[in-house]
């Protein structure tokens, strides 16, 4: 399997919402960060941790990849959108991700997106849905 293929099945396991599934494509020592947040988060405890805090919420998640590229020393580049579905509505993410694996293992994940395009799709607190 691919790099590549790796990471079209860790875009796919989203869907599924099984943080045990998506953990395993982790090596133990991983870096993720979404580029507009700091600090990055090490380990699969941290990791973890940040990926239950984005399932907690929406009723589905689906990583809709629109353009995926290996390179020739295995980093996987992808552009894709990311829908989380909450209530009646959706928060549609564009992201570029960066993916570094180690023996078929993600060991590192950057994510680049525009936090305002993120933050104006929030329910805005005290607005009924």
């Amino acid at each position: 399997m691919s790099n590549s293929d790796v990471i079209t099945a860790f875009c796919e396991a989203w869907a599924e919402r099984d943080l045990d599934k998506i953990m395993d494509f982790f090596t133990d020592d991983a870096v993720y960060h979404n580029i507009p947040v700091d600090p990055a988060s090490v380990g699969k405890e941290e990791i973890r941790a940040v990926i239950e805090s984005f399932t907690a919420a929406p009723q589905s998640i689906e990583f809709k990849v629109h353009h995926q590229a290996e390179s020739s020393d295995g980093v996987v580049m992808n552009e894709r959108t990311d829908v989380f579905r909450i209530g009646d509505g959706a928060i549609q993410l564009r992201v570029m991700g960066t993916f570094e694996l180690t023996d078929g293992k993600i060991s590192a994940w950057r994510d680049y997106f525009d936090m305002q395009q993120y933050m104006n799709q929030l329910p805005q607190q005290g607005q009924s849905s």
